[in-house]
């Protein structure tokens, strides 16, 4: 696999719940070493159409036709606002891969859900689609899903763009651009 490979990264910024949207940031890097391009969108908090967002970013980028990859952090963006990768890859023909750095307690994800939402089960079915991948790092391990690619095609993009720590540049790079925008200067870890 080409070292240049161009990855779009997208990651929410930060957000409260009394906010009605959150700012969503695509970063197309090539591998973890050049950023070519940043992508605005925004996602209603804990609506349902991020799927349909990260499809418009990707189709209607100038970048489209070099990206081979794109990497979510998490499957959720704006709160609950779950992405079907299944229906990301197939409707933009592209590999999704998701990236956490915790394991997904899904036991409190249930909770919350049946709390706060009449569709709970839907959303939760999207969650749980797909095979959690627990991918060791030289620091902690972090969590991945993947759609469109096989799990060592996941790893070696993960590998590519990883330049420090456990997190690939696009996603980084995306959290940083969207907490920046949001509070004036960027915080966290992605």
């Amino acid at each position: 696999m080409k070292q240049q490979i161009r990855i779009l990264g997208i990651d929410d910024a930060p957000f409260t719940f009394n906010e009605k949207y959150s700012a969503v940031i695509g970063v197309v890097m090539r591998g973890g070493e050049y950023l070519e391009c940043i992508l605005r969108s925004q996602v209603s908090v804990d609506g349902n159409e991020a799927t349909a967002i990260c499809e418009q970013m990707i189709n209607n980028s100038r970048h489209r036709r070099q990206l081979k990859a794109v990497m979510l952090d998490g499957a959720c963006l704006g709160g609950f606002n779950v992405v079907d990768i299944n229906k990301l890859s197939k409707s933009t023909n592209l590999p999704v891969i998701t990236i956490t750095r915790d394991k997904p307690d899904l036991k409190k994800i249930q909770y919350a859900l049946q709390r706060n939402f009449k569709d709970w089960k839907e959303r939760l079915s999207l969650l749980q689609k797909g095979e959690l991948h627990r991918i060791p790092t030289q620091h902690n391990p972090i969590y991945i899903k993947c759609k469109g690619l096989s799990l060592q095609e996941a790893k070696e993009i993960i590998n590519i763009s990883t330049i420090r720590g456990a997190i690939p540049e696009p996603i980084r790079v995306a959290h940083l651009i969207a907490s920046g925008i949001t509070r004036g200067e960027s915080y966290g870890k992605a």
